[in-house]
């Protein structure tokens, strides 16, 4: 979608933006993005060769009013995005939160300062379903005094994002209450099939010629057994009991089922985290190749386009950076999702 002559453009300005993946949605849905700030500086090589935003290396909790108003220029109107890091709620990160986790709690409020300082014409926030519960995000909400406010915890995969993935998304606008919910789609869902498919067929610790991200991370003897032993959809309680490790013979054992577990081609993939390469992670078992999934195939399921460009040529792969940024991105079909809706918002009062 792009946006029309008759429309007023909106510019956004995305924190905590990471590799880009809520900046490029954003763009498709015909939101212009002016710049992305992120701590990580690495990020600055995927952030901008797939974005025609200005990449900024900047601590947000230090990031001023002046400059975010700078960033917006003389723009129609002005839209923050952000998803602000907040990994004690994380189902996948329940040890070792309390220092922090405090830290990651003040990101939150942090983007909240922003927000009343700048006073953007539109806001929207991703993140965590659990946040939802806790005391920040209530703290959080009362620092958008005067915004009406759209705010619910979505399944992405009601959205066209092949994976489970339930995160909380938020709206906000000055110009009015109308048009600022979330739609929800039946007939949206899209198949690991209908995603990585056409990929071309990898071994277990190769990578493919033509894509340095098509590349499967290595498999012991025994985890190359356990791949073997696996069905589509099943659980390790499918292997001979000499296969199985010491923890599924526990009682905890029991409620990780999809440990080792391979996905399924007509159906959506298990939410896609920082770990997902490893096939011991989680279901991250390849549908039918003896592998866990590739990290191009985690980004496509992350709905990154299949040429997403993430390292410079000259460098190397690493997985455990890879993972992290793909797992912690913001699907790009839903920030296009949102885009459809601010603007269709936008449209409401103009």
């Amino acid at each position: 979608m792009s946006a029309s002559n008759d429309s007023r453009q909106i510019t956004a300005v995305d924190l905590f933006c990471g590799v880009g993946g809520l900046t490029h949605g954003l763009t498709l849905g015909g939101i212009k993005v002016s710049r992305g700030y992120d701590i990580d500086p690495a990020c600055k090589y995927p952030y901008e060769a797939n974005n025609s935003a200005a990449f900024v290396r900047c601590d947000v909790g230090e990031l001023t009013a002046s400059e975010v108003r700078g960033a917006f220029g003389y723009a129609d109107l002005t839209l923050l995005a952000g998803c602000a890091p907040c990994q004690p709620f994380s189902t996948y990160s329940r040890s070792g939160r309390s220092k922090k986790g405090a830290l990651d709690w003040q990101l939150v409020l942090k983007f909240g300062r922003l927000i009343e300082e700048v006073q953007p014409d539109l806001v929207t926030m991703e993140n965590v379903s659990q946040l939802a519960d806790h005391s920040v995000f209530r703290e959080f909400l009362g620092r958008l005094a005067g915004y009406h406010i759209k705010w619910s915890v979505v399944e992405c995969s009601d959205f066209g994002v092949p994976q489970s993935r339930r995160r909380l998304v938020l709206l906000a606008s000055h110009l009015g209450p109308d048009g600022l919910e979330m739609p929800k789609d039946a007939n949206a869902t899209c198949t690991v099939r209908d995603k990585i498919y056409e990929l071309p067929k990898i071994e277990a610790g190769k990578q493919d010629a033509e894509d340095r991200l098509h590349m499967a991370s290595a498999l012991s003897p025994l985890n190359m057994q356990r791949i073997k032993a696996s069905n589509p959809g099943g659980t390790w309680r499918d292997w001979d009991p000499s296969l199985r490790a010491a923890c599924h013979h526990k009682t905890t054992g029991a409620t990780y089922p999809s440990v080792y577990g391979r996905m399924e081609w007509d159906k959506i993939a298990p939410t896609i985290t920082t770990q997902c390469f490893g096939y011991g992670n989680g279901r991250f078992g390849h549908p039918e190749q003896n592998r866990a999934i590739s990290l191009r195939e985690a980004a496509m399921l992350q709905t990154f386009p299949r040429n997403y460009k993430f390292v410079p040529p000259e460098e190397p792969i690493f997985f455990a950076r890879l993972g992290r940024w793909i797992g912690n991105a913001v699907p790009v079909r839903v920030g296009e999702v949102i885009a459809e809706v601010l603007r269709r918002h936008v449209e409401i009062y103009r």
